[in-house]
């Protein structure tokens, strides 16, 4: 992946949110384009005034954090105003998730696991799936 842009209604109200609350280092900033940095990933946001709401779905953008942080962030985000979703019922062996949205209404997750955890998950409770080194045996 290269990077992830978000359109947002007012880039300096996002850049606060995505530095302050989401602990992101400020690349560069314009009149209405700001880059950050999050864990690694380029997050771009591009300020347009006329977008349209984004339509509410579980389609959403997850950042990596450690089991053992999961409550210092829901105390951090919580402290900032955030409003924690209810995520939905998961196995212990699925990890842990924080569900949030931003100031623009993009879904943002904060998760404890890797893809290789969810795989095994997936691999000793879900038999029906099929996994890509298993779709040629048939």
């Amino acid at each position: 992946m290269n990077h992830i842009c978000f359109e947002v209604q007012n880039v300096e109200t996002s850049l606060v949110f995505y530095t302050d609350v989401l602990k992101g280092k400020r690349l560069v900033q314009g009149r209405t384009t700001a880059y950050l940095d999050i864990g690694g990933e380029w997050i771009a946001l591009n300020e347009n005034t006329s977008r349209q709401p984004v339509q509410q779905s579980y389609t959403h953008l997850a950042f990596s954090i450690s089991e053992d942080d999961v409550e210092v962030w829901k105390q951090h985000l919580t402290a900032y105003g955030v409003s924690i979703l209810k995520g939905r019922e998961r196995a212990e062996e699925d990890r842990k998730s924080l569900y949030f949205y931003d100031p623009d209404g993009h879904l943002l997750e904060l998760h404890t696991g890797t893809r290789a955890d969810r795989l095994a998950y997936y691999r000793k409770t879900k038999p029906h799936m099929m996994f890509g080194e298993d779709e040629d045996e048939g």
